[in-house]
């Protein structure tokens, strides 16, 4: 079993879960997301509080079949065993938009997140895969059930929902990781927007004046500012504005974000205030399209609470081992590092942990407002060592955890 511990300038553990499975007799075990690990969080925190309004809220929800899915029975409430694993995709379809983005018939996954909850529950990663990140993409089912796509060499992973929708998707990840994920959800802009608001906004830091006249995100100092609506999805959408301007940039900046995120969700503000939580629940029901496996209210509300108990430290954030510069099929994409990448996964399969010693990332910083208690992270680029517990670092894994405060470094 892995036991993630609180960490010093980047040299703790960071636990990692082995994948649960289906089974006959019990739920699913192998789910979980956060967009961000966070709208992940949102999302099942969100869907926790449906159970109060089941008829209204279950009525809205939208679901599809994941490539082989089976279902066992649901828990009981609150009686979710083992580690769970979900991937939690982020749609830029305009279709029922309100006009946000523009006019555009595409249909990609502009957000990929896996998130695994260790098997004795203790912690949780939370593992982002660059939108433009050049992968095999197997066959796929087609989404109007004529036949299937053909495999391709390398594609971006972001055509996956164009070609087979949240399936293919999920088919991708299978096949780049060797991790069964029977969990999945797809959220749209709308959710996004709808759920910053629902929470009340997030708080987030940016290091100078962050401007992108391509998604229309304008911060103008350095600071401190409270996110909601329209505004946060500007600020995830924003390539150009922070980092190098890249698509691994944009990730650390979403993880900024995200850990805010799910600090603000896991408050004592949020998890008190029914309006809030029933806003989230509602939010979720409405722009959120969920795996059938997922979909029950008793399997989403206990893998809530097992969320809800993991403490902040113990939620980390990570980029998938990748690089840009690279030629060939990669030219003006993103590269796997397949040593790291390896590492990584091999990690997660054994349920062993590990420690990110490596810095937050090219698109955030440390805030140097923090709590005094928050962990500092590592400055990005730094060289990595062993942590005083003998947890193997894995070099070229960039993240943080819910628990440390940074900001995004703006692209000037």
């Amino acid at each position: 079993m892995s036991a993630t511990r609180p960490r010093s300038h980047r040299s703790g553990p960071v636990g990692i879960a082995r994948h649960g499975r289906l089974r006959t007799s019990k739920p699913a075990l192998t789910v979980l997301k956060f967009v961000a690990a966070a709208l992940a969080v949102v999302l099942v925190s969100g869907a926790s509080v449906a159970a109060i309004a089941l008829n209204q809220l279950n009525s809205n929800i939208k679901s599809v079949a994941l490539v082989g899915e089976t279902a066992g029975p649901p828990p009981d409430l609150g009686s979710f065993d083992g580690g769970f694993n979900i991937l939690v995709v982020g749609s830029d379809t305009r279709e029922g938009q309100g006009g946000i983005g523009g006019k555009s018939d595409s249909v990609l996954n502009d957000v990929n997140i896996l998130i695994h909850v260790s098997e004795d529950q203790t912690n949780a990663v939370a593992i982002s895969f660059p939108r433009d990140l050049v992968v095999p993409i197997p066959s796929c089912p087609k989404t109007d059930g004529k036949g299937s796509t053909p495999a391709m060499a390398g594609q971006p992973i972001n055509v996956t929902l164009f070609y087979g929708g949240l399936p293919c998707t999920v088919l991708t990840v299978e096949a780049l990781t060797g991790l069964d994920i029977p969990f999945a959800a797809l959220i749209t802009f709308q959710g996004v927007i709808q759920m910053s608001t629902a929470v009340g906004g997030v708080p987030v830091c940016v290091n100078g004046p962050m401007k992108d006249p391509y998604t229309g995100i304008n911060l103008p100092a350095a600071g401190t500012y409270n996110l909601s609506g329209a505004e946060a999805l500007a600020f995830l959408r924003s390539r150009h504005g922070v980092g190098d301007g890249s698509d691994l940039g944009r990730i650390s900046s979403q993880q900024v974000y995200l850990s805010s995120l799910i600090r603000t969700v896991k408050s004592n503000d949020t998890l008190t205030d029914f309006s809030k939580l029933y806003s989230l629940a509602t939010v979720a029901s409405q722009n959120v399209t969920l795996s059938n496996s997922l979909k029950n209210l008793n399997t989403m509300v206990s893998m809530a609470l097992v969320l809800k108990d993991i403490p902040l430290e113990k939620i980390t954030f990570v980029q998938y081992p990748s690089t840009t510069g690279v030629g060939g099929i990669y030219s003006g994409k993103v590269a796997p590092l397949a040593g790291p990448a390896a590492a990584l996964v091999a990690k997660i399969k054994a349920d062993e942990p590990f420690a990110i010693n490596s810095g937050t990332g090219r698109g955030s910083v440390i805030d140097p407002n923090a709590p005094p208690t928050a962990a500092e992270p590592a400055p990005s680029g730094s060289a990595t060592a062993a942590p005083d517990d003998g947890a193997e670092v894995i070099p070229g894994v960039l993240g943080q955890t819910a628990a440390e405060y940074t900001c995004s470094k703006v692209n000037n």
